[in-house]
């Protein structure tokens, strides 16, 4: 008897999940109906939350319903990709998505409750962007290299702050290349970051650009570095990594996913939104202005890069000797 009623409740759960799952298809027709969800998996006024706002006041006349952007932020950036990977299915939830969710996570987590490719449908790209190094004012430190010359005559002395991945691994990888011996210290967000290195609480942090510019605005700290190849045009004065470390080079970069059921004709649309918008002169000059190098890409490109570009973290992860959080 109790096996029946195990197969009835299996059967039952069963044919709920069918008829959401059908009920999701059958929307497509009129997709959108309701109000969108483009979930940001770290705190407001970071890179992801910029973004999905410029993307969401571009959508909402398109699409006659509002875009909201919901900061979900938290370990990494884990708890908001995993909202969206739980979430159902029908295209009203989409995941701003970027190389810490997609490519670093894996190799940063012991046991991710999320996997990146089986759990989601990548819809497109909106661009990449560089990290800043930046350290208080008060710091002799004005250049990759005497962060490095500073490091080697103080060993251990030197402290860094991080939360994402873009302001894990640089200062990890320099660590490793240059054969130095630095500190990093866990942090729960970026805000946190910058208030403790205007401080002087910590030495120094690598922040994506998009979080780095208003950090830069704080009259306490400058930019010492970024993690581009080659100088950026808003700061042709601030020297790259790589004129330290020839050839260093690290750029994380912001997408768009889905939950992996989403209907497949709401994910091109998606897409199609996406990269129509990429073109528009307003969202490009406002996603440039925040140091975004804006980038199309179809959907089966978006596929390709993220598969090839979580091959390039995990090398980074590897050189870093990042040991994966339990």
């Amino acid at each position: 008897m109790k096996h029946i009623n195990k197969s009835r409740r299996q059967l039952y759960a069963i044919a709920l999940f069918a008829c959401a799952f059908g009920n999701a298809f059958a929307q497509t027709d009129t997709w959108p109906s309701r109000p969108i969800k483009l979930v940001a998996p770290s705190a407001p006024g970071g890179a992801t939350d910029s973004v999905g706002r410029i993307l969401g006041r571009y959508l909402e006349p398109i699409l006659k319903q509002p875009v909201v952007v919901d900061a979900r932020p938290g370990a990494g950036a884990v708890l908001g990709t995993q909202f969206v990977k739980s979430a159902l299915p029908d295209g009203y939830t989409f995941l701003i998505s970027g190389s810490s969710t997609h490519s670093a996570n894996p190799f940063l987590f012991a046991k991710l409750p999320y996997d990146p490719q089986k759990d989601f449908r990548d819809v497109g790209m909106v661009g990449f962007i560089p990290a800043i190094g930046m350290v208080n004012k008060s710091s002799a430190i004005r250049s990759p290299t005497d962060l490095i010359r500073f490091a080697k005559a103080n060993p251990g002395k030197l402290t860094y702050g991080y939360a994402t991945s873009s302001s894990q691994v640089p200062p990890a990888i320099i660590k490793s290349r240059a054969t130095v011996d630095m500190l990093g210290a866990p942090y729960k967000s970026l805000g946190q970051i910058i208030t403790d290195l205007a401080g002087g609480t910590i030495d120094f942090a690598f922040l994506d650009i998009m979080s780095a510019s208003p950090a830069l605005q704080n009259p306490n700290i400058i930019a010492i570095a970024t993690t581009s190849l080659q100088r950026l045009p808003s700061m042709p004065n601030v020297p790259t990594v790589a004129e330290a470390l020839p050839g260093f080079e690290i750029q994380s970069w912001i997408g768009i996913a889905a939950p992996v059921d989403t209907p497949t004709p709401i994910v091109e649309k998606m897409n199609g939104l996406l990269r129509q918008a990429l073109t528009d002169p307003v969202v490009r000059s406002s996603l440039e202005r925040l140091g975004m190098t804006v980038q199309l890409m179809t959907m089966q490109e978006m596929a390709d890069f993220v598969i090839a570009d979580r091959k390039r973290w995990g090398e980074w992860v590897r050189i870093a000797k990042i040991e994966p959080t339990q």
